[in-house]
């Protein structure tokens, strides 16, 4: 990353370029492939397990950072789990995130993310799905820094 305060325009250059490849094939455009591609965290299997196999090959944490993956827990609503990248933080409580397939087949960039727990650990989300509209309250596991 250039410095701590912005994604490396390269990685998201790349991420971007890479999904809009996979969805000129016809094929989908996932959370995991995005998040690897954007943030340098080479981890595989699907966003639920990210958190797990992240704790002895990188930095993890309850803090964010700019270029950290964000890990989204598990829910019956999103059982496969849900990654994205730290492309901002605004404030203690708001920051920025860049992911794939939370719109389906598309790419976010920029949705904003608020801390709504009461610890003010990130351990509970919601985003801005829509323009000035905050959803559902979503779980995190924390933030997995890349290796440099």
């Amino acid at each position: 990353m250039p410095n701590d305060s912005q994604i490396d325009p390269g990685r998201r250059s790349f991420a971007v370029r890479e999904a809009e490849n996979l969805r000129a094939r016809g094929a989908r455009v996932w959370c995991v492939p995005f998040a690897r591609n954007l943030s340098g965290v080479n981890i595989h299997g699907n966003a639920r397990t990210w958190w797990s196999q992240a704790q002895d090959q990188f930095d993890v944490g309850q803090r964010p950072s700019v270029g950290a993956v964000m890990a989204f827990r598990a829910t019956p609503g999103m059982p496969l789990g849900h990654v994205a990248v730290v492309s901002e933080v605004t404030s203690d409580r708001m920051l920025r995130i860049d992911h794939a397939n939370w719109h389906r087949n598309k790419v976010s960039l920029g949705m904003a993310v608020i801390d709504v727990s009461e610890n003010n650990d990130w351990s509970r989300v919601r985003l801005e799905s829509n323009p000035g509209s905050f959803g559902s309250v979503y779980p995190i596991n924390g933030f997995i820094r890349p290796n440099l």
